[in-house]
Formats: C-alpha cells, sequence, structure tokens
C-alpha cells in the first residue's frame, strides 16, 4: 500500500479498544478520511501527549496509507503542522473554531478532496487564533458564506434599495417578499450583504455589530444551509457560539 503525505484537519475523533482512537479528518489530498491511530492512548512515556495531536481543529502534517477500497485507513507519522496560540485555551476562540467543524462535518456530504476548501478551512482556522475579537466574532458569518460558495450554491447579488430581500431559498438578493417564509430583510440582509462581498479577513474589523444581530445572521445562515443540503440538522455548537460571541 502507497503512503502519503497531506496536511489533515481533525474533524472528530473517537476512543478504538484500549489504547488506539479512530480520528475523522478532512485532508488536503483526499478530502474526508477516517483512520485508526494505534498506541496513542497507552500510559507509557512514548505515548504521553500523542492523543492531544488528534483534538478537532488541530491541523497536522500527517503520513498516510490510502486505499481507495477501503473506509477506514491507517496514519504512518504525524506532527503539528501549525501550533496554535490560543484556539485550545481560549472559550471564546474554541467555540468559535468548533463552529467552524461541526459546519464542515454537517455540509460535507462527499468525500472527495477541494484543495480549495481544504485551504479555507486552514485559513480560517489560523485567523481564529490570532485575530482580534471583532474579526473572531464575525468570522462564522463569513465562513458559513463562503463554505457555501464552495459547496456550489453562493449567495447572488447585493443588498440595495432595489433589492432589500435575502430569498434564503433561492440564494439571491431580490425585490420583494417572496411567497415563502424563509427570506431576511432590514439591516440583517445589509449586514449579510457587506460581509459577503469581503475578499480579506482583515476587513472583518470593519464590520460593527452588536451580540443580538450576530445571533440573528447565524440562525439565518444555518436556515440557509439547511435548504441546500439534504439532512444538515442542528448544529449543537451554535447555542454555544450564540452566548459566548460579543
Amino acid at each position: 500500500m502507497q503512503v502519503y503525505k497531506t496536511k489533515g484537519i481533525i474533524l472528530r475523533t473517537l476512543k478504538y479498544g484500549e489504547t488506539s482512537i479512530i480520528t475523522t479528518a478532512y485532508t488536503e489530498l483526499f478530502g474526508i478520511q477516517t483512520y485508526i491511530v494505534k498506541g496513542v492512548r497507552q500510559s507509557s512515556k512514548k505515548s504521553q501527549g500523542k492523543a492531544n495531536y488528534f483534538q478537532p481543529s488541530a491541523i497536522l502534517e500527517m503520513e498516510v496509507y490510502h486505499n481507495t477500497l477501503k473506509n477506514l485507513q491507517f496514519i504512518k507519522n504525524y506532527s503539528w503542522a501549525h501550533l496554535y496560540n490560543h484556539i485550545l485555551f481560549d472559550v471564546v476562540k474554541n467555540s468559535v473554531a468548533n463552529y467552524i467543524i461541526e459546519l464542515v462535518q454537517h455540509g460535507l456530504k462527499q468525500p472527495e478532496a477541494n484543495p480549495e476548501l481544504f485551504y479555507l478551512i486552514e485559513d480560517t482556522l489560523k485567523q481564529i487564533d490570532n485575530g482580534s475579537s471583532t474579526l473572531v466574532s464575525n468570522l462564522p458569518i463569513y465562513f458559513t458564506l463562503h463554505l457555501s460558495s464552495e459547496l456550489g450554491f453562493q449567495i447572488q447579488g447585493n443588498y440595495s434599495e432595489e433589492t432589500p430581500i435575502l430569498d434564503l431559498k433561492e440564494g439571491f438578493f431580490v425585490a420583494t417578499i417572496p411567497l415563502h417564509p424563509y427570506y431576511v430583510e432590514g439591516s440583517s440582509a445589509a449586514a449579510i450583504s457587506s460581509i459577503h462581498s469581503i475578499q480579506f479577513y482583515n476587513d472583518l474589523e470593519n464590520i460593527k455589530l452588536n451580540r443580538n444581530t450576530r445571533r440573528l445572521l447565524l440562525q439565518h445562515l444555518q436556515q440557509y444551509m439547511a435548504l441546500h443540503i439534504a439532512d444538515f440538522g442542528e448544529l449543537k455548537s451554535l447555542t454555544v457560539l450564540q452566548e459566548v460571541l460579543s
């Protein structure tokens, strides 16, 4: 079986047997993959701390065995591709990172590789780690909008006097209220349009939103994702995120 080098972002990890784990990662080369990692939960000095590599949101350099005919793969070697300064310890940044990871899990229904999406997730996690409170608080909205674009249902148009309503079902800014209840209007529609038009993370510093507005926008965007992704489900991390965002 051939060995490949790839970066991977850890999405989920479960205990397996007495000393091992099963971890799911979004990899640069292969998309979503599930791996058995043996011996990382042993109490020996050699294994001490190895389970920390497989916390959700960890970004790793990995050497992996890959067989397209198998659902479970194996990791040969692994190391940090990026060491976080704050995400694993800061309550707000950890909550935002958990939201990003859970959103990816709910949004990706196919395992195929998408390098551009991988880089979006990787860059977003790094921005969370080092960003200011305003940038970090706006990032969940920004990432959700850009994830929808990568998945093929990008919001079209912009908020204006002529098109002041965002039709969540159709994904368009429109002139009149649609005949269904899935739409956003007023300041919320304007805020989504402003964030959607941003090309650089640093520009999120200029978007000033209060806590209630952010909570409302995230609810609207979860509804938007659910309308466009079959079996999207509820995000457990959303309630926590809405509580901690300033």
